[in-house]
């Protein structure tokens, strides 16, 4: 018989990259070997030649790892163990009284520090002119095999999983009751959790609610005009989305290649420029940062295997009936309100920004802040 003991212990953690594996990173720049141009060097080939020539070279000369460090190590971080998998999360609580816990779960290839630009507008809102009884808790975590989560110890991780395992993270941190705040993968382990509906589950808030046609007649006849741009931009995102299915067939291939190279990393991290056209508003350094906390954690095969583990799952459809509420952003997936209202029941807010795409946390982070205050807030109401 064996005795297994399981750690439900929270232990503090501090990002501190050795500075041999900094001087590795740029050693591996240095000596970057750029592909064949395409014959035209733009983004429609994919990641162009001219951006990455001057993305590494800002890399190397003038973007600066360790004052990104103290930038990510200003908020508190932690891991705990959950199901044998380290969980790596941030967790900040607010200075106001009664502050509504809330998970903020981040995006592929992203990870914790999607939010980073969040965190104080959530916890503090008078210091940003709103209200005492708007702030929020927020716990922040890695997904397993993203960022400091690493590495994943075992299949299976889907974001059905994840989301019972961030119920687990919230209960452990003494919360009773707490919302969710979620984009893309962040957006589907949000819903998953709108599905569960735990006890003191009171909400889901996200950028993208993935509900496609089904083929009924009726439902195109109930499309408004925005609608077919939405529908139109499903169609283009398809033609650009190879990395969904290498992901979702062979990730320890591309794992082995965006492992050994930063450029390749960061070539394939090509959503971060609005999916692969170039006219993201993400700062460049922003994106060098989270490009290297993904090198440095050696997160590539981890956050690529994610896409397969959801391959394999076969589930019949549900219908999510947890309050739900909706900012879809002008450059970003674009929901479409008669398919999603067929897959959540209660969808309560809905919100369209003019600015903003696909990491808009990172781009218009108080447009943001305000759309998760508004829904919450109305919760109370």
């Amino acid at each position: 018989m064996t005795n297994t003991t399981v750690s439900t212990d929270i232990r503090p953690f501090r990002v501190e990259v050795p500075q041999a594996h900094l001087d590795d990173l740029m050693e591996r720049l240095a000596r970057t070997r750029l592909p064949q141009p395409a014959p035209a060097d733009d983004w429609s080939y994919g990641t162009p030649n001219a951006y990455l020539r001057d993305a590494v070279e800002r890399w190397r000369t003038a973007w600066d790892w360790r004052a990104e460090e103290a930038r990510i190590n200003a908020v508190p971080h932690f891991t705990t163990e959950i199901e044998g998998q380290r969980i790596h999360f941030i967790h900040v609580r607010s200075p106001h009284a009664d502050a509504t816990p809330l998970i903020l779960a981040h995006t592929y290839p992203g990870s914790s520090i999607d939010y980073l630009d969040l965190i104080d507008r959530l916890v503090d809102p008078v210091a940003h002119g709103g209200r005492a009884e708007d702030a929020f808790d927020v716990v922040i975590p890695d997904a397993p095999g993203y960022g400091f989560s690493n590495p994943v110890l075992e299949p299976g991780w889907t974001t059905a999983r994840v989301a019972r395992a961030y119920d687990e993270l919230m209960r452990r941190l003494g919360y009773t009751r707490y919302g969710i705040h979620g984009s893309d993968n962040g957006a589907m382990v949000a819903r998953e959790l709108g599905l569960l509906r735990p006890d003191g589950f009171l909400g889901l808030h996200v950028l993208q609610l993935f509900s496609f046609p089904s083929g009924d007649p009726a439902e195109f006849e109930r499309l408004e005009p925005q609608d077919y741009a939405g529908l139109e931009h499903m169609q283009w995102f398809q033609s650009v989305g190879g990395y969904n299915t290498m992901n979702a067939s062979r990730p320890q291939t591309i794992a082995a290649a965006l492992s050994d190279s930063p450029v390749g990393l960061l070539a394939y991290s090509e959503l971060f420029e609005s999916f692969g056209n170039g006219t993201s508003r993400v700062p460049l350094d922003r994106i060098l940062t989270e490009v290297s906390v993904n090198w440095f954690a050696n997160a590539a095969a981890g956050m690529s295997r994610s896409y397969l583990e959801n391959a394999r799952v076969e589930a019949e459809p549900q219908v999510n009936s947890a309050p739900t509420g909706v900012a879809v952003f002008a450059d970003d997936f674009q929901t479409i309100r008669v398919f999603a209202e067929r897959d959540n029941a209660n969808i309560v807010h809905w919100s369209r920004f003019d600015e903003g795409g696909h990491y808009a946390a990172l781009e218009v982070p108080e447009a943001v802040a305000g759309d998760i205050r508004a829904f919450f807030g109305a919760l109370r109401a």
